[in-house]
């Protein structure tokens, strides 16, 4: 087999997004979604594999800020689009487009490549580590009080048309990006995934709806949702598809969780993105009818370590030489000093004995703070070379919030 890898371009897209369709079950967009992906498809980033005059593998990227611990906010590939045709499986077309993309990451001078994966076990062998958690709940709101807290009647709920209030919203959404890892700052058009609706898509539920919570006239939080009407024996049993929720304090929080919870003809609210300490769980007097579960979402793989590790700052103070393998990047693998603290941090290239032992993929999962290095070690994938150092690096590499992707990509 002969192929060839080169950059889209912009009149291959449409049979290029068509072959995605195929890797992805056969089942095309409608128009609006499609639309939409045209829209932000960063056609300079998309490549395409193609065996004589067929396309048989894709992929591409996209420009993000991504909030890191500390604050700072650090330009990463957000990696997508990846598929390779059901002819051309087990061929090396994966393993070539990754390791293309990635030299071209490192070469745009971005330290991070992060993704949200399909198949999870795919991507630990090209360094990617699993480093946030989504929360995902199905409310009982039945049987839990709403919450409340003091000041919610003071909250005025106004019903607005989502794209009508998508400014509004997106001003919330900003404010809150540099207060957690994990965020997003994104770029045109990408605001627009919140309120895309397509009939098509509903899945017997109604049309999107939007909610503000304001404050003496200022906008502090929203909720997007839709309701999916039930009935059984007893009466209306339907269930509120909540999209988003973000507020800029507890009281704003709650009383956007309390009109959810009062929704007519509703006995549950169903939320499938949330940070694992979401303040939800302490509103509610009891978690366990908030029928929790717990999945990995994003996946980051440090493309240059010693940028990756000085971009950040650590909980704690840490000097530690880290001896980092790396087979697709061997521009990373090595013996790398990092030194920091909750002010800023350094790290570079050093010959100083090793202290920990892991690889790039475990470097990627500690990064946001989500996964403990100790917890890492424990499982085998962490070597300390010096006693003490483990957990020393551990403390450093943590999180005050968890980090969260908002959504995927």
């Amino acid at each position: 087999m002969t192929t060839e890898l080169r950059q889209l371009r912009d009149a291959e897209w449409d049979a290029w997004y068509d072959k995605l369709d195929v890797a992805f079950g056969g089942v095309p967009d409608g128009p609006e979604r499609r639309a939409w992906w045209r829209s932000i498809t960063e056609v300079e980033r998309a490549f395409a594999v193609r065996d004589g005059a067929e396309i048989v593998g894709t992929g591409g990227s996209f420009s993000f800020g991504l909030t890191v611990p500390g604050g700072a906010e650090l330009a990463v590939a957000g990696v997508t689009l990846i598929s390779v045709q059901p002819t051309h499986r087990r061929r090396g077309v994966l393993r070539s487009m990754m390791r293309h993309q990635l030299a071209d990451v490192h070469e745009r001078g971005e330290a991070l490549a992060v993704l949200t994966a399909t198949e999870p076990a795919i991507y630990g062998r090209f360094g990617y580590g699993p480093a946030t958690q989504d929360l995902r709940m199905t409310v009982d709101t039945v049987r839990l009080a709403a919450p409340e807290l003091p000041g919610t009647d003071g909250v005025r709920l106004r019903l607005v048309d989502p794209v009508a209030a998508l400014a509004a919203c997106e001003e919330v959404y900003g404010r809150l990006v540099p207060t957690r890892p994990g965020m997003l700052a994104r770029r045109p058009h990408w605001e627009r995934s919140g309120v895309l609706d397509p009939a098509d898509e509903r899945q017997g539920a109604g049309q999107l709806q939007c909610v503000l919570a304001e404050v003496d006239g200022e906008v502090r939080g929203y909720a997007r949702y839709a309701v999916k009407p039930d009935w059984d024996h007893a009466g209306p049993c339907g269930t509120v598809l909540l999209r988003q929720v973000d507020a800029l304090d507890p009281v704003a929080y709650a009383a956007l969780w309390r009109y959810l919870f009062g929704i007519d003809l509703t006995s549950s609210v169903q939320v499938r993105s949330r940070p694992v300490d979401d303040p939800l769980l302490h509103m509610v007097a009891d978690q366990r009818r908030c029928g929790l579960g717990v999945r990995e979402a994003l996946f980051v793989r440090p493309v240059d370590v010693g940028a990756a590790l000085a971009a950040r700052t650590y909980q704690a103070p840490v000097d530690v030489v880290l001896e980092v393998a790396d087979d697709v990047c061997p521009w990373n693998a090595g013996r790398w000093r990092l030194s920091g603290d909750a002010k800023g941090a350094s790290c570079e290239r050093t010959t100083d004995p090793a202290e920990l032992a892991l690889s790039v993929r475990e470097l990627g999962s500690a990064y946001l703070g989500g996964f403990a290095l100790s917890a890492l070690a424990a499982a085998g994938r962490v070597r300390e070379v010096r006693p003490g150092a483990l957990a020393t690096a551990s403390a450093a590499f943590g999180s005050d919030v968890a980090p969260w992707l908002p959504h995927g990509f």
